[in-house]
């Protein structure tokens, strides 16, 4: 009979003389466990990118319905996270982290069956909903089962997974789709999730510890009402206000959006004072690390995914690449990213926060070089030449985002490491949806109607400087975070 322990109390400290508990023996097999799941959310927000042409044809889904097949996940995504993170705390993340993935699988399979694009919208949606639910408990997991002097290189293999996801959406995305995997068409991107989540159920079953509170749940349903719907007023607009021409009910929509978050802000703090449980840990906010990380993560998320988003047009339709060919283009930035993720707890144990600081730098002159290179191009301008900025940006986002997440999250006590998490997960999906609204709003307004290479890259000028800008902005705010204590030998 195994004598782990099996019920952890969340929310319980030692006194000062008391010796930390011991470490879970198991810790480093649930990593793989609990990555597999951030791997799946992340592939997932995406992969629909490539497969939007074989949607099209096969469901005969107009502007509008991919529009909302692709950004109604990261809507739900990004709307739920802090219900989710908050959900953890109250019941148990072992209990939310398997319960979300099971219906985020569930989830998978639906898409995958779906006949049309209503009821592929209708999935989609669910879909991000519920890695909301799953996500938050990865960060909070991680943060509970390693002690403080692993937590830097388990984060760092975080961040791997998160830029290897990414890529592997765009990448594997159109590799199954070129090669027809058993003639399922579109629906393999889906369909792979199914034995995926399985796979992580169990593991999650068998390695994760209980948890449990020590006050009864207790939600807060006006503050997720009010939380969630100011999200929502904010986020479809951003999600939609571009391909629909910006029109009278987005910026009615964006405006609403501040006093009800402002509304939530006051209730939240309210609920608070009276002794009850807010969705929101207002007392996160109070601690200046933790503001500071927050801000440098908004600043480096929005920066990273405008690129990101503005170069997919500019390969496919300035360069006239394929979906695949697009996305092999990713690779080295992908491996960039994963090496500097990699590299980087070692590097943050003798430099502490100015690791940060250095990546997000790294990633400015990587920028900046771009910035150069597309000066230069002419119509016969080799899309090969961007590999070697492409390649700079990934490795100091690489080495910036274990040390951000790290940053954010090191000040956080155990009973608030799931809301945490999804304040911390909210705002860089919240960063990412209006970096690419704002700085691709930029792009499109500059390209105008132009369809050649040249008002392709002369418009893709104009998000780098913006990128540029907020990436040099990110790296000058991180010098106000403080440098950790390197771990006791």
């Amino acid at each position: 009979m195994s004598n782990i322990p099996t019920d952890v109390k969340q929310g319980e400290r030692s006194g000062p003389a008391a010796e930390p508990p011991a470490p879970d023996p198991r810790r480093w097999l649930m990593l793989p466990v609990l990555l597999a799941a951030m791997f799946m959310a992340q592939f997932d927000l995406y992969v629909v990118n490539v497969a939007a042409p074989s949607l099209r044809a096969s469901l005969n889904a107009g502007p509008a319905a991919l529009e909302l097949i692709v950004g109604g996940y990261a809507f739900m995504y990004a709307t739920g996270l802090i219900t989710g993170g908050r959900l953890g705390d109250l019941y148990g993340h072992r209990k939310v982290f398997l319960s979300g993935t099971f219906l985020f699988t569930i989830a998978s399979l639906l898409c995958g069956l779906a006949d049309t694009s209503g009821q592929l919208v209708g999935y989609r949606l669910l879909q991000g909903l519920t890695a909301a639910v799953m996500v938050p408990q990865v960060l909070a997991a991680i943060s509970a089962v390693f002690p403080p002097q692993e937590r830097p290189r388990a984060l760092a293999w975080f961040g791997v997974v998160m830029g290897v996801g990414a890529v592997a959406g765009q990448v594997l995305g159109g590799a199954m789709l070129a090669a027809g995997l058993f003639g399922l068409g579109w629906r393999i991107i889906f369909l792979v999730n199914v034995p995926i989540g399985l796979a992580v159920i169990v593991g999650a079953a068998l390695l994760l510890p209980r948890t449990s509170s020590p006050n009864r749940p207790k939600l807060d349903p006006l503050g997720t009402i009010l939380v969630s719907g100011s999200l929502a007023l904010a986020l479809v607009p951003l999600v939609l206000g571009r391909t629909e021409g910006w029109p009278t009910w987005a910026w009615i929509s964006l405006a609403l959006s501040v006093p009800t978050m402002i509304a939530a802000l006051l209730w939240e703090r309210a609920l608070a004072s009276r002794g009850g449980q807010p969705l929101l840990e207002l007392a996160l906010f109070r601690d200046r690390v933790f503001n500071y990380g927050l801000a440098v993560n908004i600043g480096a998320f929005a920066s990273f995914h405008s690129f990101m988003f503005t170069l997919t047009l500019v390969l496919q339709g300035g360069f006239a690449l394929t979906p695949l060919q697009a996305g092999l283009m990713f690779c080295p930035l992908g491996i960039a990213f994963s090496v500097a993720s990699i590299l980087a707890p070692r590097i943050i144990a003798q430099h502490g926060a100015r690791v940060i600081t250095t990546g997000t730098a790294v990633a400015a002159v990587g920028l900046f070089l771009m910035l150069t290179t597309l000066w230069m191009s002419t119509e016969t301008t080799n899309p090969l030449l961007l590999i070697v900025p492409m390649t700079i940006i990934g490795f100091g986002n690489g080495l910036a985002v274990p040390a951000l997440i790290g940053a954010v999250l090191s000040g956080v006590r155990s009973r608030q490491a799931g809301a945490g998490a999804g304040v911390l997960t909210t705002s860089q999906q919240f960063a990412s949806a209006i970096g690419i609204a704002v700085f691709g709003g930029v792009f499109f307004a500059a390209l105008g109607s132009g369809i050649d290479l040249l008002a392709y890259t002369s418009a893709f000028q104009w998000e780098v400087v913006l990128s540029l800008g907020l990436a040099a902005l990110a790296a000058i705010v991180s010098l106000r975070l403080p440098r950790p204590s390197p771990p006791a030998r």
